[in-house]
């Protein structure tokens, strides 16, 4: 390691150290913390912030990093060093334009906006959210204009979780899935009776559904030496380090599927972040290459393999062990049948694959119109009941199975696009890896999950952000970001189930 290396790496390690900090204070947050405690961790969350962007913009951290800049500007084009100026001076580029007092604010507007939000669940009724939220949304107006766009403001909030991303480039992309997938979810509902889910509803114990869930990710290779579940309102996953991933559950006892294909998503994120190359930990070159990358590895071991007859027919004796009573006559057809039940529905994280997508596309443009300023803080309920009765055809009831369900606007807008990245990612990776395993079914019937999860850490964990995108994509699988394979998968996994 060179002097200027050492010394820039010095200083992003210090960084990293009090965002991590950050980071469990906001896991406990979401997880144990006492409802009192939120404006106290408001103000934590929000020092930690300002004293990180303060170490990021200052003069002397900008003289570290354009001595490095110095330094990797003759080395050889396949120098790591490159990557890693790459990923420090966009981070670095990104918290210039920002004012740390607009980044202070956003961490304490952010604990109160998770607080009304919370209540607001409580009541049912957005109108208790609204003001925080209006409040959050000005702040995301604020960040763009700080931050600068291509076309227009939302383009910088999409940039900050998916780089290079546009609202352009998100429309076209679900444009695309929209034009395929509403007329098959059309086509599916008039042989609805093909599929009988009703085996997955009933009473399923909650330390019965927890452990079945925790032997799940286990099996696929989620390390509990550095990582654990707890429960939180909304599942998520955090981590700390590679040697601490946390990740969050809820459980439904009267539904099966809930809590354990959310134990499998946020599994797939887990196993990201254990997989994430140690030698460049405390440093952006050691994060994942982009939130949409990070959900094509949630949505591949969720779907792909969750999903799958494979999966079943390895599964489905040490899911009837658990629940003999429920599954103890289900046969691995039924149970694949049951779990692939297409039908629209109003909440995302319970969504079938086959109208996922429609959800993020309810959020993508309700995020825009707010954006651009045609669509009031006060007003997202009522367009939310329409674009949903629009594209999936249901009306929610009330606030909580609507425009509250999601936790992600307590923190701003920009996030959901990742989501449907992920989705269409996680398709091209699959048939990569079929290409390059041969035998990928028959190994997950055993029960052997080992070589998938290799092909994943070589391809794409222990790359951390050395590889963009379209970089990693080219590689992995010989082209760049596209629905084909998506699209293909869906139509021939649910014709065949339904018998289109």
């Amino acid at each position: 390691m060179t002097d200027r290396l050492s010394a820039l790496t010095g200083r992003l390690e210090e960084i990293d150290d009090i965002q991590r900090a950050a980071a469990v204070l906001g896991w406990d947050q979401m997880t144990y913390m006492p409802q009192g405690g939120n404006a106290g961790r408001g103000e934590q969350l929000a020092a930690l912030a300002s004293l990180a962007h303060e170490r990021l913009v200052s003069p002397a951290f900008g003289d570290v990093l354009k001595a490095f800049a110095d330094e990797v500007a003759g080395a050889p084009a396949d120098d790591i060093r490159h990557a890693l100026l790459r990923t420090v001076q966009r981070a670095y580029d990104q918290a210039t334009k920002l004012p740390q007092e607009l980044v202070g604010r956003q961490m304490r507007l952010s604990a109160e906006a998770y607080e009304a939000w919370v209540a607001a669940r409580a009541a049912k009724d957005f109108t208790v959210f609204a003001p925080a939220f209006a409040k959050m949304v000005d702040l995301s107006r604020e960040i763009a204009e700080a931050l600068g766009y291509p076309e227009e403001p939302y383009d910088a909030l999409l940039d900050l979780s998916e780089p290079g991303m546009t609202a352009r480039a998100g429309l076209d992309l679900l444009g695309q899935l929209k034009a395929e997938l509403v007329p098959l979810v059309q086509a599916i509902a008039a042989h609805q009776e093909r599929v009988d889910r009703s085996i997955l509803y009933g009473q399923f114990a909650d330390e019965s559904q927890w452990r079945l869930g925790l032997e799940a990710i286990a099996a696929f290779g989620f390390d509990f030496s550095r990582g654990r579940q707890d429960r939180s309102i909304h599942p998520f996953t955090t981590s700390f380090g590679v040697g601490d991933v946390r990740i969050t559950t809820r459980i439904v006892e009267e539904s099966f599927a809930s809590a354990f294909f959310s134990t499998l998503h946020e599994g797939g994120h887990g196993l990201y972040e254990q997989g994430l190359p140690a030698e460049w930990a405390r440093t952006p070159l050691g994060q994942a290459i982009s939130s949409g990358v990070h959900e094509s590895q949630s949505r591949l071991w969720e779907n792909l393999v969750g999903r799958s007859r494979a999966f079943w027919r390895y599964f489905l004796p040490k899911a009837q062990a658990a629940f003999p009573v429920q599954f103890g006559h289900a046969s691995v057809e039924d149970m694949y049948r049951a779990v692939n039940y297409v039908e629209p529905s109003l909440i995302r994280v319970d969504a079938d694959e086959v109208t996922y997508n429609l959800h993020i596309a309810v959020r993508f443009e309700l995020e825009r119109a707010l954006m651009q300023g045609e669509l009031k803080a006060q007003d997202v309920p009522e367009a939310w009941r329409a674009k949903m009765q629009d594209y999936l055809g249901v009306t929610p009831p009330h606030d909580l199975v609507g425009a509250l369900q999601d936790i992600h606007w307590t923190g701003g807008l920009g996030g959901f696009i990742g989501y449907t990245v992920g989705n269409v990612v996680s398709a091209q990776v699959w048939e990569a890896a079929g290409r390059a395993l041969g035998d990928l079914p028959e190994r997950i019937a055993q029960g052997d999950f080992a070589p998938l999860l290799q092909f994943l850490r070589r391809e794409i964990h222990q790359l951390g952000s050395r590889e963009t995108t379209d970089g990693f994509l080219h590689k992995a699988t010989g082209e760049g970001l596209t629905t084909r394979p998506y699209l293909a998968y869906i139509k021939n996994k649910y014709s065949e189930i339904y018998g289109l």
